[in-house]
């Protein structure tokens, strides 16, 4: 238990493919997804406190409101926490398919365990707040299957870079799934060993041999998606670019940390107002 602030970090996750394998009857989708995580994130402060409560900040905190559904409320009440003063610093947009609700459930889980020595909640509990939210709680390379409750560890990857792209248009996840035609697709394929080898190798396996069965719906929904995909083909180096998740951010793979911040000026210069940020898959 800790008598001072705690701070866990909340990384964009991106998924490098993701494979809609059927649907429940209860209405959940059956997912199959290759999952990274990038070190562009929002952060979760949570301090004692009489009462619980959350304050919204950031350059991305407008868009976001600190009511009683926030996901790190609800993570919070999750816990059973009542005394908590909880500090979100959103710098991920909104609705952006890179988990920014899912990876700040986690991130408070894992602050308010700190801060209170509770245990976690149990899976099913932990689900109800979101099919990202499991696989956001190890922050670690991941294939995720089922209805986001099966969480298998990856081998090592290659060193990666990326660029992350939202044109900041909130593209909401239901709208999506609604308009997604195919419910029925082929799962992933096993992901060979030899094609970690290096960046070039494991990127054009991903190319070559997985997808994300949500660009044709999201680019239905916001057809503006289509030209952030074409801008980050164009970049330089590029090894890699697609959507991540139900849209709107796409991301860009790149070998090199100097080849993905080339592009990020690049796409910057080219669209002042999208929303532009290079990073490193994490580890």
């Amino acid at each position: 238990m800790a008598t001072e602030a705690v701070a866990e970090t909340a990384p964009a996750k991106i998924n490098l493919c993701l494979h809609v394998t059927g649907r429940r009857a209860d209405g959940y989708h059956l997912l199959d997804s290759l999952v990274v995580f990038a070190d562009v994130a929002d952060r979760v402060f949570a301090s004692p406190a009489h009462g619980l409560s959350l304050v919204v900040a950031g350059p991305e905190g407008a868009g976001l409101q600190a009511e009683t559904d926030n996901l790190v409320l609800r993570a919070a009440r999750a816990m059973g926490v009542i005394d908590a003063a909880l500090i979100l610093d959103k710098h991920l947009p909104v609705a952006s398919g890179i988990g920014g609700g899912s990876t700040d459930a986690a991130a408070a889980l894992r602050a308010l365990q700190q801060l209170t020595g509770r245990p976690l909640p149990a899976m099913a509990e932990i689900l109800r707040l979101g099919a990202d939210v499991p696989v956001c709680m190890t922050g670690r390379p991941a294939r995720m299957a089922g209805i986001g409750d099966r969480v298998t560890p990856l081998p090592p990857l290659p060193p990666l870079f990326c660029v992350l792209v939202n044109p900041r248009l909130p593209v909401p996840t239901p709208q999506v799934f609604a308009a997604l035609a195919f419910r029925e697709n082929p799962p992933l394929p096993d992901l060979p060993p030899a094609v970690l080898a290096d960046a070039r190798s494991f990127a054009d396996w991903l190319g070559g041999h997985t997808r994300n069965d949500l660009v044709p719906p999201a680019r239905e929904v916001a057809p503006i998606l289509a030209e952030v995909q074409a801008a980050l083909d164009a970049t330089p180096d590029c090894l890699l670019a697609r959507m991540s998740g139900s849209g709107g951010t796409h991301f860009g793979l790149f070998a090199t940390e100097g080849a993905a911040r080339d592009a990020a000026e690049m796409l910057r210069a080219a669209h002042p107002f999208w929303w532009v940020e290079p990073g490193r898959i994490q580890d």
